[in-house]
């Protein structure tokens, strides 16, 4: 009986299970292991696709199969019924004709002859059916050539009782392998490299060495190589392969062919697992990293447990915030809301969200320091020292500083006051905030509120909000850790308002104290008390600043620095400073005084010194510029400079000729830790900067002189103005367009890029200037027919505020009289319309402004 196998041949002495879902085949093979002849052919198809259970046609198959022994056989339920047979190959055949199967029996055999084959075969005596039934005997039956021509025509009859069942039936030859010889070298070089594939892929896949062992059990004394045939026929069962290539494997009776296309398959199945272990590795390799920091921060924790260092548990959790708490002087309603928490995260599994979000809460209620002040210093001497330390001149803010420690000395405390600084840039605001900080023994800190549009960096973001996190100054106890720390509010007349609400409306519960000693933020969520903490604001000005905050704040003004209070900060904290930052602190580098006064009157005339320190700086970076390019780089070479790890990194990166990379792929050979030392420039370098060669080192002067006129014309007059930067001399001029005549008609034209509040001033001055004429000069009919022309110099600059109406109504009246005006007169103030002159402000800047205007540098002392 033959069986057709799909896509892998059987190969002798290898076992291998088949699916028969054909029941008639399944029934005559149940019938042939009942009887004990459980033997069939095994022939593998042509076509990988087919699925069939009998052989139709000899093109249908291989003619070169395997006799096979059914060693069970069972049924399978299912959709469809079937049956699995396990087949055990003894050896090669060789279909030489196909049988047809008896679905056209009568054309084979007529039932006379099938009855009495069967009826021969169940007569006979058990004693002579025995040899059938021995597997050994019936093997042996098959494997003999026999030669009586009866039994080698007729095999048809000792199958009788099949002939019921529509299967197929092969007449088949016994093939003998060919001669071998075992000392050949090139069989045992095929030998080896099997064995030494053999052990390649047991490394690789523990299923494969399984087989290994087990073939090399069943083989004498445990030696593989002894059998050449066996052991290609185990390589070649083994082996996933192409079906024709394993059908030419086992069609190959000389075992030095069947070696080498044994060898053929392995190789193939050798590749494959290599590409297979490849691509294994590839993947691992993605996900090894975080596998293998995942176990070993396990295993570190594991460790810490041990040695009782740190626990992951809840309860040392919790237990740790109840001993941040026991140090804390926690107020009644914050303790509360603490014990609740710490219930609530008691009864959260640590995988829960809610539980992260209980934590992170539980956090910063233990690190804001509750009760926790440090002692603060009132001594006056001592703030004195700090402040003139720190700062030159400002007399008056130095004076209201002590005052408010002089009454913090006796009070025991400063609470309730917020100061606010304003004034121009450059003079010192936040530098002044962390000298207060200083002398008072406080913790400082400081936030910009700048551009601010978010309410919640004042107030905190609520807790239903991923990444929520509490305001800068909750942040700001946490990282103080002191309840009294110094608070310093930057830029607080530029803070913004956005979409997110209105950050200064905010600052009014902070910045107030009657509210800010139950502070609310969102986050917390319990009241904080921030009485304790001072608060120090910095503004320019407080035109930008709410009302209702300015209200709110005591204000401290910094008018700027005079002439000589630049140069004592010159010569004392900056161009020191500057030296040593320009690498000349040893070098003999002077900066002259007559320079700095130079650098002051003509570059810098600022009211702070922010300008004049990027000034000191040009001119000592220029000085060392000269001094290396006049002595040369031999004498400050690069060997000189470069230490031994740093003459390392630089020759491997010069090794390095490829384009310029965000990151060498040897950076860590080409950086060093202390690459450079510091050149001294020697001691035979004279460098001295005068007010003759300034100009070589900051260039020509950017103010040459304040005064337009020497001899002013008749409707020019000269005002004073307070800009942010200063003060300044302003110029009105006042010109009449046409000849006056009796037809024309009188106009006022302003230009200059003024603002609303100096057009209105404009309007009074002109309605002014007309009524002093008309009482007081009737016969004077200018201002009847004239057209003029008014106009405030450098248009590019707009100007605004009330303190120019005094000059325009002078500027008009000096026009209508035709008188010049005495060109050493400078004046500013508001203007009402019946000729009323208002208070000024920003007298000290204007004054500085008319000193300078009149040729004078020194500042006025009264």
């Amino acid at each position: 009986m033959a069986i057709p196998i799909g896509k892998r041949p059987l190969f002798p002495g290898f076992y291998k299970a088949i699916t028969i879902r054909d029941q008639a085949v399944a029934t005559a093979i149940h019938e042939m292991v009942k009887r004990g002849q459980p033997y069939v052919g095994a022939f593998m198809l042509k076509d990988d696709n087919a699925d069939k259970d009998t052989i139709d046609s000899m093109d249908e198959v291989y003619d070169v199969g395997t006799f096979c022994q059914v060693t069970s056989a069972f049924p399978v339920q299912g959709e469809q019924p079937s049956m699995t047979a396990v087949l055990y190959p003894h050896r090669r055949i060789k279909m030489t004709s196909l049988i047809p199967s008896n679905r056209d029996a009568d054309a084979t055999m007529n039932k006379a002859e099938a009855t009495a084959a069967e009826a021969t075969l169940e007569d006979q005596p058990a004693k002579e059916q025995e040899p059938q039934d021995k597997q050994g005997d019936v093997v042996a039956s098959f494997e003999e050539n026999s030669t009586e021509p009866s039994k080698a025509l007729q095999p048809y009859e000792s199958l009788s009782f099949l002939r019921k069942y529509p299967v197929s039936f092969v007449n088949v030859d016994n093939l003998a392998e060919e001669p071998l010889d075992k000392k050949s070298g090139t069989v045992r070089a095929l030998v080896a490299e099997i064995v030494n594939v053999c052990k390649e892929m047991a490394t690789m896949n523990p299923l494969f060495r399984d087989q290994i062992s087990t073939f090399a059990m069943s083989q004498n004394a445990g030696n593989i190589g002894e059998d050449p045939g066996k052991l290609a026929d185990f390589a070649a069962a083994v082996a996933a392969a192409e079906s024709y290539e394993l059908q030419e494997a086992l069609s190959s009776l000389n075992i030095e062919q069947r070696l080498s296309k044994s060898l053929e398959v392995l190789k193939k199945e050798h590749m494959n697992m290599q590409l297979q272990s490849k691509i294994v590795k590839d993947v691992e390799s993605k996900i090894q990293k975080r596998q293998r920091e995942y176990w070993l921060h396990e295993q570190l924790k594991g460790i810490k447990r041990e040695l009782g260092m740190e626990s992951d548990g809840k309860d040392k959790l919790i237990e740790r915030f109840r001993d941040k708490a026991n140090k804390l002087a926690m107020p009644d309603g914050v303790k509360k809301v603490f014990e609740e928490e710490l219930n609530k995260l008691a009864h959260l599994e640590p995988a829960a969200s809610e539980f992260n979000v209980t934590r992170n809460y539980l956090d910063w209620l233990t690190q804001i320091p509750w009760g926790q002040r440090s002692a603060e210093n009132f001594g006056i001497k001592n703030a004195m020292r700090v402040l003139d330390e720190d700062h030159h001149g400002l007399k008056d803010v130095k004076d209201r500083i002590l005052e408010f420690i002089a009454v913090g000395k006796l009070r025991g405390t400063v609470e309730g006051k917020i100061l606010c600084m304003v004034g121009p840039p450059g003079v010192g605001k936040t530098s002044i905030g962390k000298s207060i900080a200083k002398a008072l023994n406080r913790q400082y800190y400081r936030f910009s509120v700048g551009g601010l549009t978010d309410v919640a960096e004042i107030k905190g973001h609520r807790r239903t909000y991923v990444g929520a996190l509490p305001g800068r100054i909750i942040q700001a106890l946490k990282k103080c850790q002191t309840e009294n720390p110094l608070v310093l509010i930057d830029e607080v007349d530029k803070i913004g308002r956005g979409h997110q609400g209105d950050p200064s409306s905010a600052l009014l519960e902070l910045l107030d104290p009657e509210q800010n000693n139950s502070f609310l933020d969102h986050y917390m969520d319990v009241p904080v008390d921030l009485s304790k903490v001072l608060f120090v604001c910095t503004a320019n000005m407080t035109d930008t600043i709410p009302r209702p905050l300015l209200d709110r704040m005591e204000m401290i003004e910094l008018s700027g620095y005079v002439a000589d209070e630049k140069m004592a900060i010159a010569e004392r904290y900056l161009a020191p400073a500057a030296k040593e930052l320009s690498g000349l602190k040893d070098a003999d580098v002077q900066l002259e005084k007559e320079a700095i006064a130079e650098l002051i009157h003509k570059y810098c005339r600022e009211s702070g010194v922010r300008n004049l320190k990027k000034q000191i700086e040009k001119v000592y970076r220029k000085s060392a510029l000269k001094i290396i390019q006049d002595l040369g780089e031999d004498v400050l070479s690069e060997d000189k400079a470069l230490t031994e790890e740093g003459k390392a990194a630089q020759l491997e990166s010069s090794k390095d000729t490829t384009d310029v990379k965000e990151t060498s792929e040897n950076i860590e050979n080409e950086t060093t830790e202390t690459p450079r030392i510091a050149l001294k420039v020697p001691d035979s370098v004279h460098v001295s900067i005068n007010k003759d060669n300034l100009k070589d080192y900051v260039g020509p002067p950017v103010y040459t002189s304040d005064r337009l006129y020497d001899i002013t014309p008749a409707g020019v007059a000269m005002g004073l103005a307070w800009t942010q930067m200063g003060g300044a001399a302003l110029y009105v001029e006042s010109i009449l367009e046409t000849a006056l005549n009796s037809h024309s008609r009188p106009n006022l034209e302003r230009t200059g890029n003024l603002k609303n509040v100096m057009k209105e001033s404009t309007s009074i001055a002109y309605s002014f200037a007309k009524s002093v004429m008309a009482r007081d000069f009737p016969g004077n009919q200018f201002f009847e027919h004239a057209r003029i022309h008014l106009h405030c110099p450098e248009g590019a600059v707009q100007k605004d505020g009330p303190s120019a109406g005094i000059t325009m109504a002078t500027s008009l009246l000096s026009l209508a009289l035709d008188k010049p005006l005495d060109p050493t007169i400078a004046m500013t103030g508001e203007l009402t319309v019946t000729g009323k002159v208002l208070r000024i402000g920003g007298l000290r800047e204007k004054t500085v402004a008319a000193r300078r205007a009149g040729g004078q540098d020194d500042p006025v002392s009264s």
